[in-house]
């Protein structure tokens, strides 16, 4: 099976700290893969190298084959990668039908002349949208919920809502940034429910950052461990989270 992500050599300094040093990451086509390190060992900053809100030192960035290095947040997010934030980033003051509609105006557009007199061309591109986005909200369980304001939301449907947000810009991988902080139990169990559903439902190729174990154990095909801004353990799950090195630096055993 072809890669959808290929990472080589990847690296950043902050002044004279190596955030991440010598990264490499190749996830194939379908696949959900975990990274996974103690808190401050450069997940986050891979994630910001991927989507482009930082510059990596060197190295290369392939997704699907194209070269991501040089392109900004917007030209990467269009070239196909979307992600969700440790902390929930949607638009509170909007329905749960807007927000998903924001991510779907990479692909539905109209004049700004259409928008403001309300032309057919606006309210025929309004009505598609309003379709698509119903029609994600579905696998969500959250079309029901399509006209409360999103800042009304159970938290662990708000971290619903986000993942259905990014899947609105048809993303060809979709990274999430600990989808199961702040959850209760329950909410974990479900959330685990609904990533394996958005994976075999979309054929989605994910890249998941998490500390809760169980989840990761669960649902992660593969693992990639940083430590200090270093690959520590790679492979398959049972493998990786079995490893001693890993027990130690990321468990503190």
């Amino acid at each position: 099976m072809a890669d959808m992500l290929e990472v080589n050599n990847l690296s950043i300094a902050f002044g004279g700290l190596q955030a991440v040093s010598a990264f490499n990451l190749n996830i194939k086509k379908g696949q959900l893969y975990g990274l996974i390190g103690p808190n401050g060992a450069g997940k986050t900053t891979v994630f910001n190298l991927l989507t482009g809100v930082y510059k990596p030192t060197e190295g290369l960035i392939k997704l699907d084959g194209e070269n991501l290095i040089g392109k900004n947040t917007l030209e990467i997010n269009k070239a196909g990668i979307a992600r969700t934030f440790q902390n929930i980033r949607l638009f509170q003051e909007m329905s749960v039908l807007d927000n998903v509609k924001a991510g779907l105006h990479n692909h539905y557009k109209y004049s700004s002349l259409s928008g403001i007199l309300r032309l057919p061309s606006y309210h025929k591109t309004e009505k598609i949208m309003d379709e698509k986005a119903v029609e994600i909200l579905k696998v969500f369980d959250l079309d029901g919920e399509k006209n409360y304001m999103a800042g009304n939301l159970p938290y662990g449907k708000q971290r619903k809502l986000e993942i259905a947000r990014a899947l609105a810009t048809k993303p060809k991988l979709l990274l999430l940034d600990e989808p199961a902080a702040g959850m209760n139990p329950n909410e974990t169990l479900e959330l685990m429910n609904t990533i394996r559903f958005v994976k075999e439902h979309f054929n989605m190729t994910i890249l998941l950052i998490e500390h809760d174990m169980k989840l990761v154990g669960g649902i992660c095909e593969a693992l990639t461990v940083l430590n200090f801004g270093r690959i520590l353990a790679e492979g398959k799950t049972d493998v990786v989270l079995n490893d001693s090195a890993v027990v130690t630096a990321y468990l503190g055993e």
